[in-house]
């Protein structure tokens, strides 16, 4: 068993697939499949139930992952001690990305490692905002990008990306208007909703708002899957309250009108570090890099990313 090992085998529990994990690591899946195997050998343990979907944690991986992960934040920080003498972003950094957010920047993101930052290791993990404050915390991710979040002395943000939320239907076959309509939040509740769950960020900003003029939301369903609101407003089971990023991240952008909420709703997106962890020369880069990645957006183009 080495440090190479663990960090495949960590990065196949965190992405729940063998495909985007070769791709986070830049290496062939048949590579990648033939060291977690060698582990497994090794240890005489079945560490990943694979199925149709991807993979799962049996209970022995779910230990050996929280040992792994503990030993490669102490071999990332090791090399960045080392590294920080010099100046150089060198060690193993791991990023974290909300779903809409992943589906647009990990190309680019392993793109700009590779060119800007040769000697740096990259992992990128993807999940709800709430989850990725908590990894942060934590300590099992150095940054990430996080929507609304709230105030905590652990962590520190940095502003980067204001969306207006709009009104996700499905297309009516109509000529698209270069501008969509709005549509009044007074009469939001006309429509049948289908909302992720109360945890998520987009929820708690949505309901906080029509609480507070009064208003009832009328919520069909509840799915905390972003490509599956998605899937379930294409085929008619109701509208959903989403970002432009979130249906641009979709793929099916064609089969969507959206129509932005008055008075704005907007979710800010925001690069979030440790407040209490100093930040390495590779940290600080990586930093820069993601900013530069989001302000490049699409979206962020035409609606004005946030000054740094």
């Amino acid at each position: 068993m080495d440090f190479k090992q663990l960090e495949y085998f960590v990065a196949v529990a965190e992405h729940r697939s063998f495909s985007r994990a070769a791709v986070s690591l830049d290496i062939a899946q048949s590579a990648l499949s033939r060291q977690v195997r060698l582990l497994e050998v090794e240890l005489r343990e079945t560490l990943l139930s694979r199925n149709g979907r991807g993979v799962t944690l049996t209970e022995a991986g779910e230990r050996l992952f929280q040992h792994s992960v503990g030993l490669l934040q102490q071999l990332a920080a090791a090399r960045a001690d080392l590294g920080a003498q010099r100046d150089e972003p060198v060690g193993r950094i791991t990023i974290a990305l909300p779903p809409s957010m992943g589906r647009q920047l990990t190309l680019p993101l392993i793109d700009a490692f590779q060119r800007q930052l040769p000697r740096a290791r990259l992992a990128v993990v993807e999940g709800l905002s709430s989850h990725i404050a908590e990894w942060i915390v934590s300590g099992r991710v150095d940054l990430g990008l996080v929507y609304n979040p709230e105030p905590q002395p652990e962590l520190e943000f940095e502003p980067l990306l204001s969306e207006p939320l709009g009104l996700v239907s499905p297309a009516t076959g109509q000529p698209r208007r270069s501008t969509p309509r709005s549509l009044p939040l007074a009469e939001l509740p006309q429509f049948p909703l289908v909302l992720p769950e109360r945890a998520h960020v987009i929820r708690r900003l949505l309901e906080t708002q029509t609480l507070l003029a009064g208003l009832k939301l009328q919520v069909a369903w509840e799915v905390s899957s972003v490509a599956a609101l998605i899937d379930l407003v294409c085929a008619g089971y109701g509208h959903a309250v989403l970002t432009p990023s979130a249906v641009v991240a979709s793929g099916r952008g064609d089969l969507l009108t959206v129509r932005p909420l008055t008075p704005l709703l907007n979710s800010v997106l925001c690069l979030t570090t440790s407040a209490h962890k100093r930040p390495s020369a590779l940290t600080r880069q990586a930093r820069q890099v993601l900013a530069q990645l989001v302000s490049g957006l699409p979206q962020a183009a035409a609606a004005g990313s946030l000054p740094g």
